[in-house]
């Protein structure tokens, strides 16, 4: 367990000390990640803010949907989305960080437990401009920012802990079993739907809500939504908050000590 510990607070010391060469490797990603597009990296921000539009057409003047919390639908419905966008871009980009970035695993120099990072940084990017366009979509409909607003600091910084550690699980066990990230993208579908981005918590019965409530997710996308829409504090939910960082501190040791032990043998793999 000291050793974890150690790999861990060895690996914030790496991060500050190689913050240029890992914002070098996140522009190096954009640029990669959409080369031969006109566009370029504008396509990052266009094609989830299109999928918005879709949805708050959709819903505003399909659906006509009704008020969450008299506050309108489309409102309650992207304070869940946001989240979850930066969360399963991630996770499913992070997955493939080690294979994506193989010339790099063979440098002896090089820490390999950064390169996850290098795709959360990229998903960071793109979730900060939501962020700001959830700000946007508020003062549209009259809401100015409040104080509550500033826990975003904290939730994200949650969700960054938990994409972490699941990514080095699952970055890991890529390098020896191609078919994770298939089952990654899978479990993020049922992900999806298994989190109340779209329905409302309350229209399940009581008895049931527990369980649904023990996915890290929910935490995180209800928090979003408490600090935007039902102005309450994270520290209001101590037994949620207390049950989340547990099962985050697990997955990231847990995360970590699989990469630590896996590293060794990427080299003859790749």
């Amino acid at each position: 367990m000291k050793k974890i510990y150690s790999t861990l607070f060895g690996l914030i010391r790496d991060i500050i000390i190689n913050r240029k060469f890992l914002w070098q490797m996140t522009k190096r990603d954009f640029r990669q990640r959409y080369l031969g597009s006109y566009l370029g990296i504008l396509w990052a921000f266009i094609q989830p803010t299109v999928t918005v539009m879709i949805f708050w057409f959709v819903f505003q003047f399909g659906f006509k949907s009704v008020p969450v919390n008299n506050f309108p639908f489309i409102l309650w419905l992207v304070c869940g989305m946001f989240p979850w966008f930066f969360l399963s871009d991630g996770i499913q980009s992070a997955t493939h960080s080690v294979i994506e970035s193989s010339f790099l695993v063979k440098k002896i120099v090089f820490r390999v437990e950064l390169l996850p990072i290098v795709k959360i940084i990229s998903a960071l990017v793109v979730h900060i401009f939501f962020v700001a366009l959830l700000f946007l979509m508020f003062a549209i409909y009259g809401h100015m920012p409040t104080i509550y607003n500033l826990q975003l600091v904290y939730y994200l910084f949650a969700m960054i802990c938990l994409v972490l550690g699941i990514s080095w699980l699952t970055s890991a066990l890529t390098v020896f079993l191609r078919d994770v990230g298939q089952f990654v993208g899978m479990m993020l579908q049922f992900g999806f739907w298994g989190t109340p981005i779209f329905w409302n918590l309350n229209s399940i019965p009581e008895q049931f809500q527990i369980f649904l409530k023990l996915n890290p997710a929910y935490y995180l996308v209800e928090g979003y939504r408490q600090s935007f829409i039902y102005n309450e504090w994270f520290w209001e939910h101590a037994y949620l908050t207390a049950y989340f960082w547990c099962v985050t501190a697990a997955v990231m040791i847990f995360g970590a000590w699989c990469f630590k032990k896996l590293r060794p043998h990427f080299a003859d793999v790749l």
